[in-house]
């Protein structure tokens, strides 16, 4: 059985006929295949489980001897307000000079808001020079939604059925991505820059540029695979590699 829908993982229902199956067993190998049923297909449903404390502060300086899905948490007696607050949003970028236009910067419990570790979000700015433009990308883990703070964006997705979603922003307008689509936003002022403030319900939501991931991987794609994908030459390829800044 394919699991799609996390509610009917909950439902009576999906239990009821995961037991079904193991009642047609023998009985003591029945009892224990609806025992391993049960504990497998509620971890397999809940793959993001909630935590069992109020908060897990990162604790930024744990030796890194192991890997987390996350950090590890502090004493949660010595949290302090300090850990749940950042200001690391509220300092604009110079995006002018980069390759598209633009820069974001993202909220991290490693580096800049503790307090949000394990609590499945994130925030990030966009600055957007005046024409500038957040690429085609997609955040594999998480969600998006995306309020303008200043100027006029234009925003959209693509979803799996080749339709395209697209609306302008202004101040105070705000747009959602749904998670692994790909998406942009471009600021359609050309004389003045936009600031976005996306929230993200992953602590590390992923970000894959398109334009990288077919032209910049290391190593690189194979030319031919390339080349047929987009219908381009092997001088095109060397062309655009060159403009995205690889060699």
């Amino acid at each position: 059985m394919l699991i799609t829908d996390p509610t009917y993982c909950k439902s009576s229902e999906f239990f009821l006929a995961m037991i079904t199956t193991a009642d047609h067993a023998a009985p003591i190998a029945g009892a224990i295949l609806s025992l391993v049923i049960i504990i497998f297909f509620s971890t397999a449903c809940n793959s993001d489980p909630d935590l069992l404390l109020d908060f897990c502060i990162a604790d930024t300086t744990a030796a890194a001897a192991f890997h987390f899905n996350g950090l590890p948490c502090i004493d949660p007696a010595t949290a302090r307000a300090d850990h749940f607050a950042t200001s690391a949003l509220s300092r604009p970028t110079d995006s002018s000079g980069t390759l598209f236009g633009f820069n974001a910067t993202m909220t991290s419990p490693a580096a800049s808001l503790p307090g949000a570790n394990a609590q499945g979000l994130a925030m990030a700015r966009v600055d957007l020079a005046p024409g500038g433009m957040a690429p085609l990308h997609s955040h594999p883990r998480a969600s998006e939604v995306a309020l303008v703070l200043s100027g006029g964006v234009l925003v959209g997705f693509a979803d799996t059925s080749y339709r395209l979603y697209t609306q302008r922003l202004r101040a105070g307008e705000a747009f959602v991505f749904p998670r692994g689509m790909v998406h942009f936003m471009r600021n359609e002022d050309t004389s003045a820059p936009a600031v976005v403030l996306s929230g993200l319900n992953s602590q590390s939501p992923g970000a894959q540029l398109v334009p990288f991931s077919a032209f910049l991987t290391e190593p690189r794609l194979p030319d031919e695979v390339v080349k047929k994908t987009f219908r381009i030459t092997g001088q095109d390829v060397q062309r655009i590699q060159r403009s995205l800044g690889g060699s």
